[in-house]
């Protein structure tokens, strides 16, 4: 079982969120409200609908959590939005 780095886009306003997580069909369904989720979050906070956009799949958690990180930084979000051709 993989572990997946990912990025969803809210098809209302345009903001983006990176997370991880091992089941990636799961957790969208979280962040489009499907399925039970933290109403803290920023996902449930931010308007939806959420759609995949971008995703990795890793063999760990550990190199998942790495990934993620790099992502949030500046280079990392930079990589993204060209990626999305933001």
């Amino acid at each position: 079982m993989g572990y997946f780095v990912y990025v969803v886009r809210s098809l209302t306003s345009g903001k983006i969120y990176i997370g991880q997580t091992n089941n990636i069909e799961e957790r969208l369904l979280r962040h489009n409200r499907v399925l039970p989720s933290k109403t803290r979050s920023y996902t449930y906070k931010n308007q939806g609908p959420w759609e995949l956009v971008y995703n990795e799949e890793l063999k760990t958690r550990n190199e998942a959590l790495k990934r993620e990180k790099e992502l949030k930084s500046f280079k990392g979000r930079e990589f993204i939005k060209k990626k999305l051709g933001l």
